[in-house]
């Protein structure tokens, strides 16, 4: 079985949003839901609950509630455009966050993709009503076109930057369609032969837009998720009274607090591993994998 943060997903299953997307399901379903599609694509889904209710730390309730709400959504929308949307399969909630598109304008491009069929390319999301010239150049850096017309829109590419992204695969002698191997090397070639600087100045942009658009042509569409913790799966812990102490274990760290972290180890209540345990100069962070020894159980106070 895999481990599954549920945090907010009761939320989620007694919300407007979840009773118009599962409409025939009772709360309960629409939790499970929830929480099966987190393992399909969990920035997906929880884009959809609001951050407080996914627990977000100690003294939430004891800030100024408006200044939390803008800070985690600013957090929310970060992530979201750093990540990239694929325009063809975006749900309107996660359309919502990209920068430049709010709910309305999101629910327009969900109603014509249905209508039109999948989007070919990133111009054609100019055939959205209300997404004009102005909103096309602050989201269409974030949204990806996969298996489309070009290959750039499956990119971090900006459409300004198209022209500039083919002058250097020009260079290097080869194309947006060339393996991705054979790319990779041909770029690497022409960086030992010319420098980033005197190419920038060559093709008339900046230094740090020109690094970009080599890293997504070596590696175009990556996602900077790739690079974390994969998923626990685990068969044999299914309750507290499976703990033994001297057990060693992974889990997920789900909360950082002054006193320690709760770490989600597959059992209904986190673990609590005080900071007293915690290796001196160990910064822990939400959703880092870690290994874990049971010191002690106390399951009729669920510790």
């Amino acid at each position: 079985y895999l481990i599954v943060n549920e945090a907010g997903a009761s939320v989620y299953s007694a919300s407007p949003l979840a009773r118009a997307e599962l409409p025939e399901m009772d709360v309960s379903m629409r939790g499970a839901v929830s929480i099966a599609r987190r393992v399909q694509d969990p920035l997906a889904e929880l884009v959809k609950i609001d951050p407080q209710s996914i627990g977000v730390g100690m003294y939430q309730h004891d800030v100024n509630q408006t200044r939390l709400a803008e800070a985690l959504t600013g957090v929310v929308e970060s992530v979201v455009n750093r990540v990239g949307v694929d325009v063809n399969t975006a749900s309107p909630a996660l359309l919502t966050h990209v920068a430049g598109i709010g709910p309305k304008l999101a629910e327009r491009i969900v109603s014509h993709r249905d209508e039109q069929g999948p989007f070919t390319n990133r111009s054609a999301l100019m055939e959205v009503s209300g997404l004009g010239p102005k909103t096309f150049e602050q989201a269409a850096g974030f949204l990806r076109i996969r298996d489309g017309d070009d290959p750039l829109d499956a990119s971090a590419i900006h459409p300004e930057s198209y022209a500039t992204a083919r002058a250097v695969l020009e260079r290097a002698g080869v194309t947006s369609r060339t393996d991705l191997a054979e790319r990779a090397r041909a770029l690497k070639k022409l960086l030992e032969r010319q420098t980033l600087q005197s190419l920038a100045v060559e093709l008339g942009t900046g230094v740090p837009t020109l690094s970009d658009i080599f890293k997504q042509l070596a590696r175009p569409g990556r996602d900077p998720r790739d690079d974390l913790p994969g998923p626990i799966l685990r068969s044999d812990v299914l309750t507290m009274d499976n703990l033994q102490r001297g057990m060693r274990l992974k889990g997920a760290v789900r909360n950082v607090v002054d006193f320690g972290a709760f770490v989600d180890i597959g059992v209904k209540h986190d673990g609590l591993l005080h900071r007293s345990q915690i290796p001196g100069g160990e910064r822990l962070a939400v959703g880092d994998v870690i290994g874990v020894e049971i010191l002690s159980v106390e399951p009729e106070r669920g510790r």
